[in-house]
């Protein structure tokens, strides 16, 4: 991540729920692991179920269209 205040790096890392289908998911599955950088476009998508305890749960995730491996 970028500041744009002073110009310099900031590390800090940002995990986010994803979900691929496809040949994306194949290639997710093969290359991609904790650590590794990628840039992901799609859309938001927020969903809810009843835990087991009858608890309604919300999610939001990014159902991925693009991918792009980032990084070494």
């Amino acid at each position: 991540m970028i500041s744009l205040n002073q110009g310099e790096k900031v590390n800090s890392p940002s995990t986010h729920n994803i979900v691929a289908w496809g040949k994306t998911a194949q290639i997710v599955e093969k290359y991609v692991g904790k650590g590794k950088e990628v840039a992901i476009e799609g859309k938001l998508t927020t969903r809810s179920w009843e835990d087991k305890d009858g608890i309604k749960r919300y999610t939001t995730e990014v159902v991925c269209s693009e991918l792009l491996m980032l990084g070494k």
